[in-house]
């Protein structure tokens, strides 16, 4: 199995160990020191070593930050992790609404007299950090750099990873490292500038063509790399990863120790350039007015996908739906209680496996039942593990890393007969979800100016969702991909080949969950009789394949054109996964794609 059910982290180890990093911050003389959630690279993700929050406090969520002082430990969490913080901190903790509460002013509320905060500088983002330092202006409270007191008291502290790196193959790259690094470089030389650093693992993976598995679900390997005007690459990473893959980085890349990396970017001459949101403070220290703050040159080239990086998606999204239909249609067949989160979690695993492309899931499966599936970030362990009731709501939120894609689908399946209120819920989720995918647009918008429209059914009855609409996702690389988001947070402006998710959702806290999810590809929209010629729209192109429950579907509420959307949508379905699946499974897909 790619997933584990054991527990990570109990609230019981999070009062000792906060009790041992107050002793540090004693002998430090600060005040308070910052924990948050990333790692040196500033990704999504981190590996065993560097969940220092989730060791800390016993929060496990993928964001948030620990600020921890003598008096009070606040757990900053976003929307989406409401209900699972009360579940994993301790009461020696105190959850903190994030970004209603910012930290500078729960800083200035907890310090009335000023103090010393202390921050490990590989972990803070120099823009975070920059962002901080004028908020607090005029407070009192100082910002520290200084050792990371949490790994001076993480005795039993995992080693790094050192996982051995491969090449990825140009055919599904669909341009070589060669060509990237020289398109790159063009812009550099146009900007006036010397360089540009690259620290995020998901950037230097998509930039030489490579990857790893030093995180869990993401294919990336930790380093840093230097990208200079003439297309060179100065490659910072464990040499024991890389062997056998000379031929394959090229003369233009040189690898170096990551003990390196400051010492090189010092060297540097003129103007560099970087991103603010990710760049370690220590490396923009290093750098000093060189700094450039013009952002990771592989981030949109990345996020806008070729044509090899879509259709290789779009394959693996056609086989990871015919392993989730064998699923549903095997959920089908088990009895009201007779089966477990747990037991979904290994039988679609088992389903994916089949694929000789799988390398992995993308995340570990959330399969949340009952109350659990109103978690929204929920992850089974052997101690939460629900029976399937009849009447509950199961949410199946999960994906696959295939070598020519990355797939994250959703589905809400009905256990036994769903009640109204249920029913009536789904159904503004899923009008949600067609009308973000029937959605054409003048190209220039960004995700916030179209993802009220998601929210708009949900809204007209008074409810809403605590996440995002929609995240960015790679091409065999990470599911959660930037900068591109339905999100009112997100002012970048949607382009063709971008791949997004389309899944908005409903939570009822201590009853049900509902989300629906497809991925979702950007894509120039046809000219239209009577529209403005000179004007550019764009639309979508669905990726995901899978039935959605038509039980849970109140077919009365649907306006002509969500049914036309949703009969068309399962007859694609059909036509699409049928082929591929068991005698049975095909049976099964018959009835749910069936017209309504």
């Amino acid at each position: 199995m790619f997933q584990s059910f054991d527990v990570t982290a109990r609230p019981d180890q999070g009062p000792p160990r906060l009790q041992a990093l107050r002793a540090e911050l004693d002998r430090e003389a600060l005040d308070g020191f910052l924990v948050p959630r990333a790692d040196a690279h500033q990704g999504e993700y981190v590996a065993p070593r560097d969940d220092r929050l989730a060791w800390l406090t016993g929060f496990t969520g993928s964001a948030g930050f620990c600020a921890a002082m003598a008096h009070v430990a606040g757990v900053f969490i976003d929307g989406r992790y409401r209900t699972q913080v009360k579940q994993q901190v301790a009461d020696v903790y105190t959850p903190v609404p994030w970004p209603e509460v910012q930290l500078h002013d729960w800083l200035k509320e907890q310090l009335p007299d000023g103090g010393r905060v202390g921050f490990d500088p590989w972990l803070h983002a120099t823009g975070q950090i920059a962002d901080l330092r004028r908020q607090l202006d005029g407070s009192g409270i100082m910002l520290v750099d200084c050792e990371n007191l949490v790994d001076r008291i993480w005795e039993d502290q995992p080693a790094p990873p050192a996982e051995p790196v491969i090449a990825h193959p140009e055919a599904y790259a669909g341009e070589s490292a060669a060509d990237k690094c020289g398109r790159l470089a063009k812009g550099l030389r146009e900007a006036g500038q010397e360089a540009a650093l690259i620290t995020l693992p998901d950037s230097i993976m998509w930039l030489l063509n490579i990857r790893g598995s030093d995180i869990p679900r993401n294919p990336v390997a930790h380093g840093f790399a230097i990208l200079h005007s003439d297309a060179r690459v100065d490659l910072f990473m464990d040499l024991s990863k890389l062997e056998g893959l000379a031929d394959h980085l090229g003369a233009g890349v040189t690898v170096h120790p990551p003990a390196g990396f400051l010492n090189a970017v010092g060297a540097l001459n003129g103007a560099v350039a970087v991103d603010r949101d990710s760049l370690p403070q220590i490396v923009a220290e290093t750098l000093g007015d060189r700094l450039q703050p013009t952002g990771d040159p592989c981030a949109l080239p990345k996020a806008c996908k070729n044509a090899a990086e879509i259709e290789g998606s779009a394959a693996a999204h056609l086989r990871d739906g015919a392993a989730v239909v064998e699923l549903l249609a095997w959920l089908d067949d088990q009895a009201p209680g007779s089966i477990t989160e747990i037991d979904v979690v290994k039988q679609l695993e088992t389903l994916r496996r089949r694929d000789d492309r799988l390398r992995d899931i993308s995340f570990d499966t959330i399969s949340g039942t009952g109350a659990n599936g109103a978690v929204i970030h929920y992850r089974v362990t052997v101690e939460t593990d629900t029976v399937l009731q009849d009447g509950d709501l199961l949410v199946l939120d999960s994906g696959g890393q295939y070598l020519d894609g990355t797939t994250d689908i959703t589905r809400t399946i009905a256990i036994g007969a769903p009640g109204a209120e249920e029913r009536a819920a789904f159904t503004r989720v899923l009008q949600g979800m067609i009308a973000i995918s029937r959605l054409r647009w003048p190209q220039g918008l960004a995700g916030r100016d179209i993802e009220a429209i998601g929210r708009m059914p949900l809204w007209l009855a008074g409810q809403d969702f605590n996440h995002g609409l929609g995240h960015g996702v790679g091409a065999y690389l990470s599911v959660h991909e930037g900068p591109q988001r339905l999100s009112r947070a997100s002012a970048v402006p949607l382009q063709p080949g971008m791949i997004l998710s389309n899944e908005p959702g409903y939570y009822r806290e201590g009853a049900f969950g509902i989300r629906i999810e497809n991925l979702i590809v950007t894509q120039k929209a046809p000219a239209l009789p009577g529209g403005d010629a000179e004007r550019d729209m764009l639309d979508w192109r669905t990726l995901t394949f899978v039935p959605i429950d038509r039980r849970l579907i109140d077919a009365d509420m649907l306006s002509r054109e969500e049914r036309d959307w949703l009969n068309a949508y399962h007859a694609q379905v059909a036509q699409k996964i049928r082929p591929q699946i068991s005698p049975a499974a095909q049976a099964w897909l018959d009835q749910a794609t069936a017209a309504i």
